[in-house]
């Protein structure tokens, strides 16, 4: 997507697939996402039958700007105070669906609110005017497994099953997008991810409040979640016989001289770094051994998106 005619040609042909009810896959700053026409049920269906995705799982539609997203959702005060300063970027937000919107339901899993979010890559951007409608897309793998961060990703995943990628490059934030919810007042976090928490809580001048557990209201709540093939053992201090090592920082592990293989999300103990190259590292780690074993990452910033993913990783699977 890096020459000026290959880009067009590639835009033009996802407008027309997405025009005939398909699914394309385009990258965003968070990760690549599946994208479907938010108002076509039949295109948001595709969206679950490429990934075998539960239909009480909700999905996040995009658009370009907060004008676009007004069609749509509505917002409170808070919300617009937090779109003004953190839109376009890693921040999704679930508001009140529009009546008579036109969002199909299933895009909604049938709740009267809407997941909506401005992505910050400018493929994405290019193409969501482009197309001129909102994009239903949730990240482009298989339910439940790993997230992709580049075009190839999505190829070993999905194959044939998409006709159109678009390749935007590595996703520069490497997480999903967090989701916050502003209903009733109050500033709830559904979902870490790209964005920490305290950016959120500098912009809206309040805490967060914990939203996890209970009905599934927004996307990547289900408890098993971004799971590879290989088990995870979290909060490893050791590497045991026949174990590959995620690990993160410069510090030494007992036995990491004997593991089968050794990715580190950052030798530095940066977590901006080690964000991006999380579900990359997964995937390059899989299929190595039946077992990874997991450093310890801090539980501060961008380490509580981190934590939160590798936690839904090593969940009991729902496949």
């Amino acid at each position: 997507m890096s020459v000026p005619g290959e880009r067009e040609a590639g835009l033009a042909r996802a407008v027309e697939t997405l025009a005939r009810g398909e699914v394309v896959a385009i990258p965003t700053e968070t990760v690549y996402g599946l994208a479907a026409d938010a108002t076509l049920p039949l295109g948001v269906a595709r969206i679950f039958e490429v990934k075998g995705r539960p239909r009480f799982n909700p999905l996040i539609v995009h658009v370009p700007s907060i004008e676009a997203a007004e069609q749509w959702a509505e917002f409170d005060p808070l919300a617009r105070k937090l779109t003004e300063a953190l839109w376009p970027g890693p921040l999704t937000l679930v508001l009140p669906k529009r009546v008579g919107s036109g969002i199909a339901e299933l895009a909604t899993a049938g709740l009267d609110t809407i997941a909506i979010r401005v992505p910050a890559h400018p493929v994405a951007q290019a193409l969501l005017e482009a197309y001129g409608r909102p994009l239903a897309a949730p990240s482009a793998n298989r339910s439940g497994k790993v997230s992709p961060t580049t075009a190839a990703h999505v190829t070993a995943d999905l194959g044939d099953a998409v006709e159109v990628i678009l390749d935007g490059g590595p996703a520069s934030v490497g997480l999903e997008s967090t989701i916050v919810s502003t209903a009733g007042g109050r500033l709830t976090l559904l979902r870490p991810g790209g964005l920490a928490a305290e950016e959120i809580e500098r912009v809206a001048g309040r805490a967060l409040e914990r939203g996890e557990g209970g009905p599934v209201r927004a996307p990547g709540m289900l408890a098993s979640h971004y799971a590879p093939a290989a088990a995870l053992r979290l909060g490893a201090h050791d590497v045991r016989p026949g174990e590959v090592l995620l690990a993160f920082g410069s510090g030494a592990l007992r036995g990491a001289e004997g593991a089968v293989a050794v990715r580190n999300l950052s030798p530095s103990g940066d977590l901006r770094e080690a964000a991006a190259n999380l579900f990359g590292a997964l995937r390059e780690l899989d299929g190595k051994a039946a077992t990874i074993a997991v450093m310890p990452v801090p539980e501060t910033g961008l380490g509580v998106a981190i934590n939160d993913r590798l936690r839904r990783a090593a969940a009991p699977r729902n496949d």
